[in-house]
């Protein structure tokens, strides 16, 4: 079966018009579905032995996430990352997280873009509601002191609570991938009648990451959100969570701006 980027946009864009939330879930495990059954399409065909047909090969990609000192880079970052893991994506992240790079085959490059472009707007619109809802200005975290090593009670700012927001939406975010990707696994195989799919994703995901380990210069690893605020501080944690489960996503095309128009 060929699945083409067109066909995950198409999903995208119908979970974007869609009032009823159910569907919009719907459309975006859907569309997650169709992104792995791609990779599965491309690695059983990188496996086979028509010396007719040129398998693909994995290629490197730039993405920019967003301009030096913005707070929300590691967010944005940690998104990426998490949508891109789903879609047998290697990623290396600049130390300023500026931008990424990104190692895997071209269509599931392109399918973890699409994503990432469509969750990275609306993971910024859904915080922004909440905030000005106003909630968080009566709450309270707990978080240990870097100089005492005691534990201490804050008061929300709407900087932490926008952390707090981000971390729950990838961490809600990651699940729901995670889930489409196997069941999209079972399907593939039900389809075929044979428990093959996920042998040739292991197949394709050693191919990557070998590309990874002859092609990439990174050194280190990346030291991510560094705040106070985690993934299960407060009322922001369950909205994030909540929006993350209820994700409306559109066609990258149609963003104007894209992650730039991203608030601090």
């Amino acid at each position: 079966m060929s699945v083409t980027i067109e066909r995950i946009s198409a999903l995208l864009i119908k979970a974007e018009r869609t009032d009823n939330e159910h569907e919009a879930a719907a459309y975006l495990m859907k569309a997650q579905s169709l992104a792995t059954l791609a990779s599965i399409d491309l690695a059983a065909a990188r496996a086979s032995t028509l010396a007719t047909e040129t398998p693909q090969e994995p290629i490197t990609r730039t993405v920019s996430i967003g301009e030096k000192g913005k707070r929300v880079n590691t967010h944005l970052v940690a998104l990426f990352v998490v949508v891109a893991h789903n879609n047998f994506i290697m990623v290396d992240v600049a130390t300023d997280s500026t931008y990424v790079v990104a190692y895997g085959m071209p269509q599931d490059l392109d399918s973890t873009h699409t994503l990432f472009a469509s969750l990275s707007v609306q993971m910024a619109t859904s915080a922004q509601h909440y905030l000005e809802a106003g909630q968080w200005k009566a709450e309270t975290y707990r978080v240990r002191s870097r100089t005492t090593g005691l534990l201490v009670t804050k008061p929300f700012t709407k900087q932490t609570a926008r952390a707090a927001f981000y971390r729950a939406y990838v961490d809600k975010l990651n699940e729901r991938l995670q889930s489409a990707r196997e069941e999209a696994i079972r399907e593939h195989d039900r389809q075929e009648g044979s428990a093959s799919a996920a042998l040739v994703l292991r197949n394709t995901e050693k191919v990557v990451k070998s590309f990874h380990r002859r092609t990439s210069d990174a050194r280190g690893r990346w030291g991510g959100y560094r705040g106070a605020a985690d993934g299960r501080s407060g009322s922001a944690a369950g909205a994030g969570r909540s929006a993350a489960e209820r994700a409306r996503l559109t066609a990258a095309d149609e963003l104007p701006g894209g992650p730039r128009a991203l608030p601090r």
